[in-house]
């Protein structure tokens, strides 16, 4: 083991490892915005496609990497513009009568708010984040029961399934894979676990 910058013990191997699980796990959901392309509908491959935007925007700003001045406005604006993508995504699902597309989009925004939220709000406000932390577990729970019945679906016969039941798996393991770098769990504390740390002490 060796002590990292902000003083704590961390194991390599371990953080390598997440690393390698991190970027792989990011590398096939890119992949899915192509097979979504060809797969599925038009809704499906933009909103993929604006989600995965989304993903590294949170990526590069809660993975401990360093942000020059000039990134901040390009950051809000990207993920401004993603973010009215993937509401009018879901709005559209709405509109097509996709429940379980619509149910699962509109979880997705509770948790991007949810972690929006986190990153923004004062640390000094303890209970806030706590909460939050039960919503987030509440949210992911609702959004591992959508997987769940995408596979169902796909065990059952339904072809088109099998993509979103994958889709859906991934997208589960990405954003774990973003809340450790929210909380420092997987390396070098980022910016969101220092500041709630700091707090507590």
């Amino acid at each position: 083991m060796h002590r990292d910058a902000d003083g704590d013990l961390t194991k390599p191997r371990s953080v390598r490892g997440f690393v390698l699980f991190k970027w792989a796990v990011y590398g096939l959901l890119a992949a899915n915005v192509a097979l979504y392309a060809l797969e599925g509908s038009p809704t499906e491959s933009i909103d993929t496609g604006a989600w995965v935007l989304l993903l590294l925007l949170f990526e590069w700003e809660t993975g401990g990497w360093r942000l020059p001045p000039w990134s901040q406005p390009l950051v809000r604006g990207l993920r401004a513009m993603a973010g009215l993508v993937v509401v009018w995504a879901c709005i559209d699902y709405a509109l097509a009568g996709e429940r379980l597309d619509f149910a699962n989009a509109l979880t997705w925004l509770g948790v991007i708010l949810a972690l929006e939220l986190e990153l923004r709000v004062s640390a000094e406000h303890l209970h806030f984040h706590r909460a939050r932390q039960w919503a987030a577990r509440g949210l992911y729970l609702a959004l591992a029961g959508f997987a769940l019945a995408w596979w169902g679906l796909a065990a059952a016969g339904e072809a088109e399934a099998w993509l979103d039941a994958w889709d859906a798996s991934l997208w589960l393991a990405a954003f774990a894979a973003i809340e450790l770098n929210v909380f420092g769990l997987a390396g070098p504390a980022s910016t969101g676990e220092r500041r709630i740390s700091s707090s507590e002490s």
